[in-house]
């Protein structure tokens, strides 16, 4: 090309700013003049990507939830498309955040501009409808799953299945024997790691419940310790006055990030669902999923969610692996009969570690160069190249 391949891309979350800072990175290798810019986390900003707004401003979880945040959301939404319409770009990619980005991207193909979407939106769970939906906006999906690509067959869709990243750092990223001495990890105790979820709505709905769950364990394990990570600044400080406040007689560690360490250490996890139960998998570790939202939520959602499950691993095996304590029955008492399951069922663990073993080697592909190759033919395929 004689002009630096310009690339847009948006992000909504933390765990799309890992799979854009991949792709970015992959496709930085083959091109490395190529130009980012949209809205991108922390990662995506390293690998290179001029992001226009801070990613956090669009982490926001839930149908009532989003509707006090509405009017900003279509503000940056029609600004992007603004800015990507009047300097078209060669590639648009909108990674996950699908409420945000479909709209995003069926402007800019409309406009002639190859729109990619990395990350199935979940038309296998719900809102099935919305796949016609996809195939008039986006000219390829990067699926991350092997099930999701069966969903597009009938409309000739262009999907690549491309695996997980994570799948391909875990568990290699993560030096055991130097996490268990960073977090002074004795022979004699057992560590629970505890997520209550990355995003404030989840924290509203989670970390207490959870917090109570730690206390109901306490009384019945001995020489047990809490870790909990927080996903940056903000939520430290949200959990730091809640435990301080209403748990300060527990042995509660509140660490800053690193939630995979926190989780390679640990005996067992309470976690809410989401994309670090995919981690969890992929570590080998016994989990119990959880899950609350606004009561309105969850009974529009709890009528539009077709699929049996709602956490990666149980839907990765097609069966339940793990538990899944969803709304009403987040109380500390079935928690923690869940996770003392978790802790020792010897049997149940055994099994654990067998069939998430088999989901890692099922999704462990190389994803960001599986995801630049199909970037790369759109792109020839297109003559952008």
């Amino acid at each position: 090309m004689s002009t630096p391949l310009r690339i847009g891309i948006v992000a909504g979350e933390a765990s799309g700013d890992i799979l854009g800072a991949g792709l970015i990175k992959a496709l930085k290798r083959r091109y490395p003049d190529a130009q980012f810019e949209g809205i991108g986390g922390e990662l995506m900003i390293a690998a290179g990507c001029v992001s226009h707004i801070p990613m956090d401003r669009l982490s926001v979880m839930g149908l009532v939830e989003v509707l006090g945040r509405l009017r900003e959301l279509l503000k940056v939404r029609r600004g992007l498309a603004d800015r990507f319409l009047a300097n078209p770009p060669d590639l648009f990619i909108g990674v996950d955040a699908p409420d945000f980005n479909l709209k995003l991207e069926g402007w800019l193909k409309d406009a002639g501009i190859p729109t990619v979407h990395y990350v199935s939106p979940s038309v296998w769970a719900w809102k099935q409808k919305r796949i016609y939906k996809i195939i008039k906006t986006t000219d390829l999906v990067l699926s991350l799953f092997p099930f999701e690509a069966q969903h597009y067959a009938p409309t000739q869709q262009r999907v690549a299945f491309v695996g997980h990243p994570l799948a391909d750092s875990i568990p290699g990223s993560v030096d055991l024997a130097k996490a268990q001495q960073r977090f002074a990890v004795k022979d004699d105790e057992t560590i629970i790691a505890v997520l209550p979820g990355s995003r404030g709505s989840e924290l509203k709905y989670l970390a207490e419940p959870f917090l109570e769950t730690a206390r109901w364990l306490s009384e019945r394990i001995d020489n047990v310790r809490f870790v909990i990570p927080a996903a940056n600044e903000h939520r430290h400080d949200y959990l730091h006055t809640l435990i301080t406040e209403k748990f300060s007689d527990l042995n509660v560690q509140l660490v800053m990030k690193n939630s995979r360490e926190v989780m390679a250490i640990s005996d067992a996890i309470l976690i809410a669902s989401g994309t670090a139960t995919l981690e969890a998998t992929l570590l080998q570790k016994p989990m119990v999923v959880a899950y609350k939202m606004a009561g309105l939520t969850y009974a529009i959602y709890s009528r539009m969610v077709k699929s049996r499950f709602i956490s990666l691993p149980n839907l990765l095996a097609g069966e339940e692996l793990i538990p899944e304590i969803l709304q009403d029955d987040v109380q500390p008492e079935i928690l923690g009969e869940a996770v003392m399951r978790a802790l020792n069922d010897d049997a149940y663990r055994q099994r654990l570690a067998k069939r998430f073993d088999e989901i890692h080697q099922q999704l462990n592909l190389d994803a960001d160069e599986k995801a630049a190759d199909a970037v790369e033919q759109l792109l020839r395929s297109r003559g952008v190249i």
